[in-house]
């Protein structure tokens, strides 16, 4: 069976757990301490990902890490996911790549400052300019969803998958849906997918109290 090492708070693992529950695979999710060091042990590093982080997919002999990589190869697996058309697994690739330079890094590291970063390490300035630089993504995820109802073509990609990780969370991190409509209305369709579940309804959580 497919094993996914990860924990319910990062959204890079979401990604992937997510695609992996909507794909029909057989998987289970392998708790990840993170918070503890564990991604950082020289076990987790000479055995599962030597860049110290989670999610590592593991079927049988076959270890992978990035989730756009991940998801990448659940697509060649089940044919889903990838795009209709050549054209379309370009555009897949392209937002995949945009979420994860231009999106969930800048979100992740807010996420972390405010909610996971003791307040006597936190910096102002850095969580301003992380705020600026989401919301400037945003604004871009919310004026390519007003004319359409999924990132590529007419259903659910892994472009989905990676573009929506981070804003189902519920920690304060500068993101409110009620202020992107088009965001609003797309999350709400990707709830709705049959199989669809929360972050911490999929993964172990290392601070159970967050689900609330």
């Amino acid at each position: 069976m497919i094993q996914l090492h990860c924990f319910a708070e990062s959204g890079h693992s979401y990604k992937v757990a997510l695609a992996l529950e909507l794909s029909g695979l057989e998987w289970e999710p392998v708790f990840v301490d993170f918070f503890n060091g564990e991604a950082r042990s020289a076990e987790y590093k000479d055995t599962l990902n030597s860049m110290a982080e989670a999610p590592v997919f593991v079927d049988g002999d076959l270890t992978l890490t990035q989730s756009g990589v991940i998801l990448d190869h659940i697509s060649k697996m089940t044919g889903k996911f990838g795009g209709e058309t050549p054209e379309e697994a370009r555009d897949v690739l392209r937002w995949v790549l945009w979420d994860n330079h231009k999106m969930s890094s800048n979100t992740g590291v807010l996420r972390f400052q405010m909610n996971f970063l003791s307040p006597a390490h936190r910096s102002d300035d850095v969580i301003a300019f992380l705020k600026g630089r989401q919301k400037v993504a945003l604004s871009v995820l919310e004026k390519h969803l007003t004319q359409r109802d999924w990132m590529v073509g007419r259903g659910v990609t892994n472009a989905d998958f990676s573009c929506c990780s981070y804003l189902f969370y519920n920690e304060s991190f500068d993101f409110d849906r009620s202020d992107w409509p088009a965001i609003d209305a797309w999350l709400t369709r990707i709830e709705a997918l049959p199989g669809w579940k929360h972050p911490f309804d999929l993964m172990e959580p290392a601070f159970p109290k967050k689900k609330a």
